[in-house]
């Protein structure tokens, strides 16, 4: 949470914005670099210093039309939210865009980076750049980064990729051209904003039954899982069932690219989440920044039990990671269920070697704090857990 604020502090609070996403965002006759990681200062610097007078010339020496930003992963989300760059995917399409061998650089900083880039960049020309101390891979290419020089490093950064753009096999490019529009940057201000300054008209149409309830889908790819699968399966099942899906991270990337982060997809909804978007303006499923930016979900959670005079865990809220796998998204999870959020694993966690543990986690909890996991691979029977359980909080409110 204090992450989340202090980077709006910085940044700037993100507004409804549209972008562009998959790999063909990717461009054919520009210098690509893109950012992948967790760290937005980073991020933020590049794309700063992309947009250099020096740096752009420089890009025009060596036949390039311009310079190309796209992201990956959160650092990604980061950026696309505030700057609207574009999304080259999520987690699991950082070798994807490698093997385009139209990228000139990937940035790294800390987490989610695949162990086998450096060895895979070797086939084409694509330099793997590391950029913090905690993080550095053999066979990269290291360029320290710091907070009191991030826009000279970001610079040098940017100018190693232009230069390596002479160095393309123009020969192996192969860019796929599927690329969707989508709204990103639905922070809590902008929601808020949308509604006329305050939440009441949601919680109207929660109360009246036009939004049964509201699920937050989450996290991460999982490489055991096929790629976005879950995310959407569910997605499209729970606002079929009238259930507002709110996102953040890959799993937002995801549904981005499947189309349902756009007004029109409210089409795809049932009839009283569909009559919503359409009054408002707004897709059915909201993204609201990067994995870590889960916080958002839950301030808007708190102000809704706040002014419904009742606890975050009796409002009818779900969360969802059908495809999580790295160990953020454990603390994430973690933090929602404290919270008192029931939450939907759509991958076992590794703790059936306790049965005490496991059943904390899946029973126990709930006589804590509230709200307990439930693990459910098949992500159709996930939509029917959560719809069971935003019934039955809905009853208990009295509610239809």
């Amino acid at each position: 949470m204090w992450a989340t604020e202090l980077s709006d502090v910085l940044f700037g609070t993100p507004q409804p914005i549209r972008v562009k996403s998959n790999l063909g965002v990717l461009k054919e006759d520009e210098v690509n670099i893109i950012v992948h990681g967790h760290e937005p200062v980073l991020s933020e610097m590049i794309v700063q210093a992309a947009n250099d007078p020096e740096l752009l010339a420089l890009a025009g020496k060596v036949g390039a039309k311009r310079i190309n930003i796209s992201g990956i992963c959160c650092t990604g989300n980061e950026i696309l939210m505030r700057h609207g760059v574009p999304a080259a995917g999520n987690f699991l399409q950082q070798e994807p865009a490698i093997i385009t061998s139209a990228v000139e650089a990937m940035v790294v900083d800390v987490q989610c980076l695949m162990p086998a880039l450096t060895e895979l960049a070797k086939c084409y020309h694509t330099q793997i750049i590391t950029t913090s101390p905690k993080a550095r891979i053999p066979g990269a290419r290291h360029v320290a980064f710091s907070e009191s020089a991030a826009l000279a490093s970001a610079k040098n950064i940017v100018k190693i990729a232009i230069e390596n753009y002479p160095n393309r096999n123009r020969a192996k490019v192969f860019i796929p051209r599927e690329e969707t529009d989508f709204m990103a940057g639905f922070s809590v201000e902008a929601i808020v904003g949308a509604l006329g300054g305050s939440l009441s008209p949601l919680l109207d149409a929660v109360k009246a039954g036009s939004i049964r309830g509201i699920a937050g889908v989450v996290g991460c790819n999982n490489p055991k899982t096929k790629q976005d699968f879950s995310h959407i399966t569910l997605t499209e099942e729970l606002i079929k069932r009238d259930i507002l899906v709110v996102q953040t991270g890959c799993a937002a990337i995801a549904c981005a690219k499947a189309g349902l982060l756009v007004p029109e997809a409210a089409g795809k909804a049932g009839s009283g989440l569909r009559a919503v978007c359409e009054s408002l303006g707004i897709p059915p499923v909201l993204h609201m920044g990067s994995c870590v930016d889960i916080s958002r979900i839950l301030v808007t959670a708190a102000a809704a039990a706040n002014a419904l005079g009742v606890d975050i865990s009796d409002l009818p809220l779900a969360g969802a990671a059908p495809e999580w796998m790295s160990e953020k998204a454990v603390s994430i999870g973690a933090y929602v269920v404290a919270s008192g959020i029931f939450t939907v694993l759509g991958t076992i966690p590794p703790v059936l070697g306790s049965g005490n543990v496991a059943a904390l986690l899946t029973s126990g909890a709930a006589g804590v704090v509230g709200a307990a996991f439930a693990v459910e691979p098949d992500p159709q029977a996930a939509a029917r857990l959560i719809d069971e359980h935003l019934a039955a909080k809905r009853k208990a409110l009295g509610l239809s």
